[in-house]
Formats: C-alpha cells, structure tokens, sequence
C-alpha cells in the first residue's frame, strides 16, 4: 500500500490535527509502508524529507496553526506520477488538502478524508457567522467525493450527519501512555514553577477564543474565599489570547507557555485537576493526555470530551460556560482526596485501552476498503 497525505498543519506545528499525522507517518514507516506528505512549511523548518513535501506559507487568519500555502502544482503530479499511490488522505480542506482532491479526480486515484475541526463553532468566536452557510455549501462539496471520511468521535459524526455528510468513519486518537503517566515528583513542577498553594489546576491548549480560556478567571472567581487561596493554575500552551489573559489573571495564576515530551507530561501528571472549558473540540487530544497521568478532567459536556470524560468517574462534565457548575467540580474533587486518586487510576486505566498502534492499524484496515472499492467497481 502506498499513501499520499496532503494537510495544511504538519509537523513542527503544535496542534491536534500535527501531531496526529505525524504519528501516523511514523508508524506508517515503522510498519515499512510507503508514504509521501504534502504540506506547508515554515521557513525555519528542517523536518522535509524525501518523504515529506514542503511549500512555503502563511498562517491561515482565522487558525493561525493551520497554514495558507500555494502548492507547486507540477511538481505535485510529477511526485504522485512517480509514486503512483494507491490511495490519497486529504485531512484538511484548504489549499494542499485542494491539491489532492484535485489530483485525485484528475490521476483516478481513490481518496479519503479527515475532519478535524469544527470551523463553523469557530466563527462564532471571530464574529464570522455570516460565513456559516457558505461554509458548509464548501464544506459538503470538498468531501462529497471522498469514499470515506475519519472523524474522531460520535458526537463529531452525528454533527456531519445532521448537515448531510454520508460514508463517515470514527477514527479516534490514542495517547502514548509510556510517556504520559503518573510516576512524576510533584515538588519538582511546584519549585520549577514557585508553586506554594496546595493545590495545581491546569490547563494544556491553544490560547484563544474558541478554546474559551478567558472563562478560567471567572471560574477562579466563583470559587470560595477559602479555596482561592489553596490553589495555583498552570497554563500550558500560547496563542491570541495570551495577553489579554495575563492582563486579568489572578496572582496565583502562572504562564508556561509550550511544553512537550517528558516537561508536559510531568506537569500533567504534577496536576490535581485538569479544567478544559472548551466546547469546540472534536475529540480533545489532552484531555486523554491528563488522563493517562492518572489527573481527573473536569471539562465540558459538549463535543469530543463528552465522548471521553465518563462523568463521576474519570472526571466531571460541565455545562457549557456554566461557571458555578466548573467551580462546584473543583471544589468537590479537591475536598475528597480519595475520589480524585480513584478517579485518575479509572482515568489512567481507560488511557491504556486507548493506544496509537491498534488506532492506527484499524485506520490501515479502513484505508483497504476504500481501496478495494475499485476492485469492487471493476468486477461488477
């Protein structure tokens, strides 16, 4: 089998949608089958290879992980002439992801898709929903003539549904559970950061509106007198909302910006609690990530986390922008020590089920069938 990707976010990009494929490339090579990836790139990227096409781009203006690049349209069909792939995945809808849909119809080669985020809950938090019907008139004919499309929850497929979307396939993420896990010295996050609450709150993520982080204050806000004292929140992440966060924070409210690898994987683990008030996510890649280091979520009942979160169990599902729901959770959790070790074991027992491999050797499977559609279509 031999795979062509085309995305507008790759590697070194932080963002859900990046890493995603670049796992997926990596154990696409470790399990020897052929690949080439179309993408973007930034200038001061040396992650491009014989395997991995780049084009020089622009951040898109809405998402400003996912960039706006020009492919270079002959040396696109010279590549895919001489691969000669068997099937192409187009996992964004946006100029690269164009390309490919394109040279799928003009070299007869079968396409797939992916769909990673909601753009249309977006443009409610840029003041965009004039764009909403056009967007979803683009939206269903890019991925009209995909022979399947991965989306990575039920809640994700039955929003397609309901706007018409046909031949969609659950491909959910997995974690890296060797690397998020719970064997972590808490005093070392406390001093690296000069922690002296008791207590850490964290949040891992984009800095931005869609995320609803400026919601983070006024939760702090609705705690009582005595527990405001007793906790300290981490952020973890950068983005447009960066500043006007740090403007309102409150003293025990600290910045760390990106972490990855063993640095974030220690401070999830270093956590009491995880707190994730976004509503966007069709899955939500670190809310598995704080479960695998065994730290109990509370998050939104609302899209792909809901689908992760089993409620009073591995964590606590909130209303969506429900501040005295978020702070009620917090303050529940953090008064009974014995319901949060259990409910980060139930969380980290869960995050064991959910690996990389089996994700990826299923999505393998799914990618046979799509292929084997032409076989079908041949015989018939």
């Amino acid at each position: 089998m031999k795979i062509a990707i085309f995305t507008d976010t790759y590697a070194p990009e932080v963002n859900g949608v990046a890493k995603t494929l670049e796992r997926l490339t990596a154990y696409l090579e470790k399990n020897n089958v052929e690949f080439r990836v179309f993408a973007p790139k930034k200038h001061n990227s040396d992650l491009f290879s014989k395997n991995i096409h780049g084009f020089t781009s622009l951040p898109f203006f809405i998402y400003k992980e996912c960039r706006l690049a020009i492919p270079n349209m002959p040396l696109v069909k010279e590549e895919l002439m001489d691969f000669q792939p068997d099937l192409i995945h187009v996992a964004t809808p946006f100029n690269v992801g164009l390309c490919g849909l394109y040279y799928a119809k003009k070299l007869d080669i079968p396409i797939v898709g992916s769909y990673h985020t909601d753009f249309d809950k977006y443009l409610d938090y840029y003041n965009l929903q004039f764009l909403t019907k056009i967007l979803w008139k683009y939206m269903g004919w890019f991925h009209r003539p995909l022979r399947k499309i991965f989306v990575p929850s039920m809640d994700t497929k039955q929003h397609l549904q309901r706007h018409g979307f046909t031949n969609l396939s659950i491909w959910p993420r997995g974690v890296d559970c060797s690397l998020f896990h719970m064997n972590f010295d808490k005093q070392v996050i406390k001093e690296k950061y000069d922690i002296k609450e008791k207590y850490i709150l964290l949040y891992v993520g984009r800095i931005s509106p869609e995320k609803d982080i400026m919601l983070l204050p006024k939760i702090h806000a609705s705690l009582p007198d005595g527990i405001k004292d007793e906790v300290h929140w981490l952020i973890v992440g950068d983005g447009p909302d960066k500043k006007e966060l740090e403007q309102v924070a409150p003293r025990n409210m600290s910045f760390a910006g990106f972490l990855s690898g063993g640095d974030l994987a220690h401070v999830y683990a270093a956590a009491d609690l995880f707190v994730f008030p976004s509503a966007t996510e069709t899955f939500g890649n670190v809310v598995l990530e704080s479960m695998a280091a065994g730290t109990p979520v509370v998050g939104t009942n609302a899209g792909g986390v809901k689908t992760i979160i089993q409620d009073n169990q591995t964590g606590v599902l909130c209303e969506e922008k429900n501040l005295e729901q978020f702070a009620s959770a917090i303050v529940s959790l953090l008064a009974m020590d014995n319901k949060r070790e259990i409910m980060g074991l139930e969380a980290r027992n869960y995050a064991l089920t959910q690996s990389w491999d089996a994700i990826f050797y299923n999505l393998l499977l799914e990618y046979e069938e799509a292929i084997q559609k032409d076989v079908e279509t041949f015989y018939a």
